[in-house]
């Protein structure tokens, strides 16, 4: 009877955080042939978040497109983490530095361990800068150490530190139509352990078999599913006209990329190809740059297929925040997708 309530409450009180704005590309002659039903497009500011972002983009549009309607807090993990490392710090003060960095991966344990809060209940704080705090935490580790002062006045003044740049933490519960539930409720309600399978595409490793992919991002060790290219393009492309959105992770640092024009391609001249794929991941021409979710798809006026990435970079592109990415762009530039287990 709890969870019927709370999902009732989900609906009725998280309703409305659709984004209407589809993408329309005039200017670049693309047309929309799918598009999921997404939140609206968030901005990660001055931040190395971006997986954050787009996991939780990928669990809202897994639940719009099912009927429930959930919006998630971002800074929420944020937070967590920022707490989390600083606790360390203090014990390490030798390696004092803070990376928020990570991967969708990673992402998975966040949740498991702290829950996950309504976008509504710790929204992101404007122009916010993580870099920025991260420093402040980190000179605060060296000094309280060398001063000696006890791990609780360290705690209480980083608890400080992060309620003056990113508000004050929400309550300890959840309240939904007077009903109470504690972070890790409301997670396992949105996405229940193990909901999620990451997967790549490397010829370094044996297909049909896990492994660490080699990413500096990849803090926890992480373990991806390896496929052969065709399958990771045929699999992301079925996936997305089933009615589900995937989640993407890659390099963002081709000359082709432009948020700005909303587009993403690759020069006519690279040629496709597992070989080439696997050389550009080993010569570093491929990197782990960034983090979107894979929303849509599309072609051009010569047949051309697009994905449609939802990005976290704010709204001020002519397509509201999204982006088109070509179907060339993907298949060479992935270094890990992720889609929700489907029953």
């Amino acid at each position: 009877m709890k969870n019927h309530v709370f999902f009732i409450a989900l609906i009725i009180f998280l309703c409305g955080c659709r984004d209407h704005k589809v993408p329309v590309a005039q200017h670049l002659g693309i047309h929309n042939d799918v598009f999921l039903k997404t939140t609206p497009v968030k901005n990660q500011g001055h931040s190395d978040v971006c997986w954050i972002y787009a996991m939780l983009a990928t669990i809202e549009s897994e639940h719009l497109m099912k009927g429930d309607s959930v919006n998630l807090s971002p800074a929420f993990y944020a937070r967590m983490m920022l707490r989390d490392k600083a606790y360390k710090l203090f014990f390490n003060n030798r390696n004092c530095s803070i990376s928020m960095r990570g991967m969708g991966m990673t992402f998975i344990h966040l949740i498991n361990k702290y829950g996950a809060e309504p976008y509504d209940s710790y929204p992101d704080k404007d122009n916010i800068n993580y870099k920025v705090l991260s420093r402040k935490i980190e000179k605060m580790a060296l000094c309280y150490t060398r001063l000696s002062k006890g791990l609780r006045t360290y705690q209480e003044d980083v608890e400080d530190a992060i309620d003056e740049d990113m508000g004050y933490m929400p309550a300890k519960f959840v309240h939904m139509l007077g009903a109470e539930y504690t972070p890790l409720e409301f997670a396992h309600s949105v996405c229940v352990p193990d909901e999620y399978l990451f997967f790549t595409s490397f010829t370094h490793h044996p297909f049909g078999k896990e492994f660490v992919i080699e990413s500096p991002d990849n803090m926890m060790n992480d373990r991806c599913y390896n496929v052969d290219m065709k399958t990771m393009m045929t699999t992301i492309e079925n996936y997305i006209r089933k009615g589900h959105p995937v989640f993407w992770e890659g390099d963002i640092s081709e000359p082709g990329f432009s948020f700005a024009d909303g587009i993403a391609i690759l020069p006519s001249s690279c040629n496709i190809t597992q070989e080439n794929r696997q050389r550009m991941f080993e010569n570093h021409q491929t990197t782990d740059d960034h983090a979107m979710t894979l929303v849509g798809l599309a072609h051009d006026k010569k047949g051309r297929k697009y994905f449609i990435a939802k990005n976290s970079w704010g709204t001020g592109n002519p397509l509201h925040g999204f982006m088109y990415l070509s179907y060339e762009y993907v298949a060479m530039k992935t270094i890990c997708y992720g889609l929700s287990r489907q029953k």
